[in-house]
């Protein structure tokens, strides 16, 4: 089979995190990857400006962790985070609860963004009650904490 190599965009699940040059077959990069906008074609010019990245972030990485272990200790200091959605009678909710509401919720009652991307469901919501959510802020910390589905 061919391989290529690719320059990831931002962190993909089970492949790698963003700036990594990984090697994967040809046709998941040409029909998936680079469509979606997840990875480029590497090149030499790609991987001066990838090495320009890796460093920037090797210098940041220990702020970062800090900066997560802060963030995790936040989470659970909040008493509770309250998801408002539409739901019918029975509790049954019209539509189901994505990790960007729960991300939204989470960065209103910080004060501070959460990335959609970090949390993790391990179930799908659809509806009304408390629900256990999984934020993994940095490859080193993982918070842990309760979501309550209300209805409108």
């Amino acid at each position: 089979m061919a391989t290529r190599k690719v320059v990831l965009n931002r962190d993909v699940e089970k492949l790698g995190s963003a700036g990594e040059v990984v090697e994967v077959r040809d046709g998941y990069a040409r029909n998936y990857l680079i469509p979606r906008g997840y990875a480029v074609k590497w090149t030499k010019g790609a991987q001066r400006h990838i090495d320009q990245i890796v460093e920037s972030r090797r210098r940041h990485e220990i702020a970062s962790v800090e900066d997560a272990i802060a963030i995790r200790e936040q989470i659970g200091g909040l008493d509770q985070v309250s998801v408002t959605r539409k739901a019918g009678s029975n509790g049954r909710l019209f539509g189901a609860v994505s990790p960007k509401h729960v991300a939204e919720a989470l960065s209103a009652a910080l004060g501070r963004v959460i990335d959609h991307r970090k949390v993790e469901l391990p179930q799908v919501i659809k509806s009304t009650g408390t629900y256990p959510v999984v934020i993994k802020l940095h490859p080193d910390v993982v918070a842990e904490s309760s979501v309550t589905v209300v209805a409108e």
